[in-house]
């Protein structure tokens, strides 16, 4: 289900990412059940709407001639991991930190890399307090654009991205750039880019 579900929107996965998908998606619907890590509870949302959702920011990697080699990327406010491990999962070679305040979702992170067996970072903590900086930024589902913008821009020495989903405000442009994706649980799909 998952490797057709992915193809149906133009991502293709070996058996590897496809076994990784699986997992992530088992132990998230175990964690879920005790720990409310997300609001979507069936399978093949959370595959459309937190996995693929997560890895639709490739085309926009793309569109930019982004390189990703050697780039370290830091997700802010990663929550249940999105979309900073399905990223790891589809791209691989990408060095990552996730970024969380909570607890319980900083623990599943942690037992998640291990089920995985995947090399990623989890800091749980405020992305405030973070003094690191990071090649590529990337928020989703974070809050406020207008609140978090500097926060993101502040940890990142090269690009920051921020999903937005279909909600867009005109103001927003004038700093970002818009990259528009269409998929077919989600016609129109809005990232906003911006150089730092």
């Amino acid at each position: 289900m998952i490797r057709e579900l992915f193809e149906k929107e133009g991502f293709t996965l070996d058996e590897e990412q496809e076994r990784k998908f699986s997992i992530y998606l088992q132990e998230l619907l175990r964690w879920n059940k005790v720990h409310n890590l997300t609001s979507i509870k069936k399978p093949e949302e959370i595959v459309r709407r937190h996995f693929i959702d997560s890895v639709s920011v490739v085309r926009c990697f793309e569109r930019i001639g982004l390189d990703l080699r050697g780039k370290h990327f830091a997700d802010v406010g990663s929550g249940a991991g999105f979309p900073g491990v399905p990223l790891k999962i589809y791209l691989k070679d990408i060095k990552l930190t996730l970024i969380e305040s909570v607890s319980k979702k900083c623990s599943f992170l942690e037992y998640l890399k291990i089920k995985l067996n995947e090399d990623y970072r989890v800091l749980c903590t405020r992305a405030e307090k973070v003094e690191e900086k990071f090649d590529v930024v990337l928020a989703r589902a974070l809050g406020e654009f207008e609140e978090v913008k500097e926060i993101l821009e502040k940890l990142s020495i090269g690009y920051v991205f921020v999903y937005k989903g279909s909600k867009l405000k005109e103001e927003w442009l004038k700093d970002y750039k818009l990259c528009e994706l269409s998929l077919s649980f989600m016609p129109k799909s809005y990232i906003l880019w911006k150089k730092v």
